[in-house]
C-alpha cells in the first residue's frame, strides 16, 4: 500500500461525500461535473489556497501543521475516526519506508499478559493485535470465539473469519455493522503503517477472495472500536447480548484487550454461564456452525 495513494482516495472519497449544502455553501447551478465538493471549495472552507489543497489531495502531507490538518479535518466533516486516520496518514508521509518497516509485528504476548487472562474467570477476555488476528484468550474467550478455530489457519482472525466463512453471517447477528467495523480498522492501520506486510498479505487475500470486502475497502471508511454492543448468535449457547470494551496495552503497542460483559440476571448473563461449562468439557475448535447442527 503506498501513503500517497491512500492519502489521495482518502481525502477524494472524503470530498465526494459532501454536497456545498451540507458544507453551508451556495451551489451555483445544477450542472456539476464532480459529485460532492470541488477542490476549490475544500481549500476555502479550510483556508488555504487551492494550489496547496492540491498539492495536500495528491498525497503530499509530509510536514503539514496540524492547524492545517484540523481546518482540513473541519472542512471535510471527518468524524473522530476521521480525524485520527488523517494525522496517521501526515504521520506516515513523514516517515521514510524503511524506518516504517523495522517495527517490529506483535504475533505473541507476554506470560504476564496470558496470565491476566487466565485470571479473569467471569467474561470472556481476548487480546489481538492490529491486524485482528486473535493472539490469546481466556477460557470464556476462547469458547465464545469457537467458529473461529474451525479454520486451521493460525493466528485465528477475525477479518478471515468475516469475510471468509460463511458462518460469520449467523455468528454476527448485525454481519455488516461487524463487518464494516472490520474493515474501519484495517483501515485505520493502513493509514498507521501503510508499510505492514502482513496487512497487505491479508488486505490482498480478502479482496481477492470476497467482493463484499473489496467493497468495503475501497470506500476508505475508518472506525474505532472501543467500547459498544455485540449480539452473537452462538453455535452451542444461543443469543448472546454483549456489552465490549477495548483496552490497548501501552507496553506492548498494537496490542489490545478486548473484554465482553453481560448484564447481570440477563439470559445473557444465564448463557455466559452455560458457555463456561461448555468450555470446560469441551473441544471449541470442533464446534460446528449452526447451519450445520440443524
Amino acid at each position: 500500500m503506498d501513503d500517497r495513494d491512500e492519502i489521495r482516495d482518502f481525502l477524494t472519497s472524503r470530498r465526494a461525500r459532501l454536497t456545498p449544502q451540507q458544507a453551508g455553501l451556495p451551489a451555483y447551478g445544477t450542472n456539476r461535473r464532480v459529485t460532492g465538493l470541488r477542490r476549490e471549495e475544500v481549500a476555502t472552507l479550510a483556508g488555504v489556497s487551492v494550489d496547496y489543497y492540491v498539492r495536500l489531495e495528491r498525497g503530499n502531507l509530509s510536514g503539514v501543521s496540524e492547524s492545517v490538518l484540523d481546518a482540513l479535518a473541519t472542512a471535510l466533516q471527518l468524524d473522530e475516526a476521521g480525524r485520527v486516520h488523517l494525522v496517521d496518514l501526515a504521520r506516515a508521509a513523514g516517515t521514510s519506508p524503511a524506518k516504517a518497516r523495522r517495527r517490529p509485528a506483535q504475533g505473541t504476548v507476554r506470560p504476564s499478559i496470558q496470565a491476566l487472562l487466565d485470571a479473569m474467570t467471569g467474561a470472556p477476555a481476548v487480546v489481538r493485535n492490529d491486524r485482528l488476528d486473535i493472539l490469546a484468550t481466556n477460557a470464556l474467550g476462547r469458547a465464545l470465539y469457537a467458529p473461529l478455530y474451525r479454520d486451521p489457519v493460525r493466528p485465528a482472525n477475525h477479518a478471515r473469519f468475516a469475510f471468509l466463512d460463511p458462518a460469520a453471517k449467523d455468528y454476527w447477528a448485525n454481519w455488516d455493522r461487524a463487518a464494516d467495523d472490520t474493515v474501519g480498522i484495517l483501515r485505520g492501520l493502513a493509514g498507521r503503517n501503510p508499510y505492514d506486510r502482513a496487512l497487505s498479505d491479508l488486505v490482498g487475500e480478502l479482496s481477492t477472495r470476497s467482493e463484499e470486502f473489496r467493497t468495503r475497502w475501497a470506500a476508505h471508511d475508518v472506525r474505532l472500536h472501543r467500547t459498544g454492543n455485540k449480539v452473537i448468535n452462538h453455535p452451542v449457547v444461543g443469543r448472546l447480548e454483549l456489552m465490549y470494551d477495548t483496552l490497548p496495552l501501552p507496553a506492548d503497542p498494537g496490542l489490545t484487550l478486548l473484554v465482553y460483559t453481560a448484564e447481570p440476571g440477563s439470559p445473557s448473563a444465564d448463557a455466559r454461564a452455560l458457555l463456561a461449562s461448555w468450555a470446560a468439557t469441551n473441544d471449541v475448535s470442533t464446534v460446528a456452525p449452526a447451519a450445520d447442527r440443524a
